[in-house]
């Protein structure tokens, strides 16, 4: 293993860890010696890598830190473009954006071996037919990443209308459809909504009353209950 790789490798399972990681089990992991692994320690730093902790107290990676992306292998490269390009086609037109513009800075920094990497990749994503959207999924997202509440318009499976406050929570991509997870303040409990069924979204000035990751376990812990979507 070249000394590009093996830094390469201590970063990534440095970032694995939050808490501090022994030395000796670094090194065994690595499969090197605990001299090398301390000289390692001491090139990362030197470059820049918040890498904190001593011999018997162990490590850890303060966040901060990137690596180039010259440093991605051709596995690493072809996961991300296939993932970005699963975002263009099942993603709206913000995410679909953001994700040829991910590959193409990306693409832009790497070494010409590389780059042909992703021009020839050996991995696609086929187009589908997906149950139109109406309203602009990117409001859905600022709301679920500011913990914030939305006032929705939804039409069920039988063609009635409510209006409701919810509480979003996260999207699932599924084979045609988008669905939101969220706690239903007309319900008091979690419902699912189909994102082609939204007539109209509108953020309220108003955040959870509870924290976002403390419901996702709690919603993930009632998933093998029977629910109908957007009940």
């Amino acid at each position: 293993m070249s000394r590009a790789s093996r830094l390469l490798d201590l970063m990534q399972l440095l970032r694995r860890h939050r808490a501090p990681i022994p030395g000796a089990a670094l090194a065994e992991e690595l499969g090197i010696s605990i001299r090398t692994l301390y000289r390692d320690i001491a090139t990362l730093q030197a470059q820049g890598a918040d890498i904190q902790g001593e011999p018997g107290l162990g490590y850890v990676l303060r966040p901060g830190f990137t690596l180039p992306p010259l440093m991605f292998s051709v596995d690493e490269i072809e996961a991300l473009v296939l993932g970005s390009r699963w975002v263009a086609v099942r993603g709206d037109a913000r995410l679909a954006a953001a994700a040829k513009d991910a590959v193409a800075k990306i693409r832009a920094v790497l070494p010409s071996e590389l780059r042909e990497s992703i021009d020839a990749s050996t991995l696609t994503v086929p187009t589908f037919d997906a149950e139109p959207i109406a309203v602009d999924a990117s409001v859905i997202r600022a709301a679920i990443r500011k913990e914030q509440k939305l006032r929705l318009t939804y039409r069920d499976q039988d063609g009635a209308a409510t209006t409701r406050t919810i509480w979003p929570l996260l999207i699932g991509f599924f084979e045609k459809v988008q669905v939101l997870a969220a706690w239903c303040e007309l319900r008091q409990d979690y419902r699912a909504f189909r994102l082609d069924r939204i007539q109209s979204v509108e953020p309220k000035d108003e955040r959870y009353p509870r924290r976002r990751a403390v419901l996702i376990k709690e919603w993930r812990a009632r998933q093998n209950l029977p629910a109908t979507a957007g009940n």
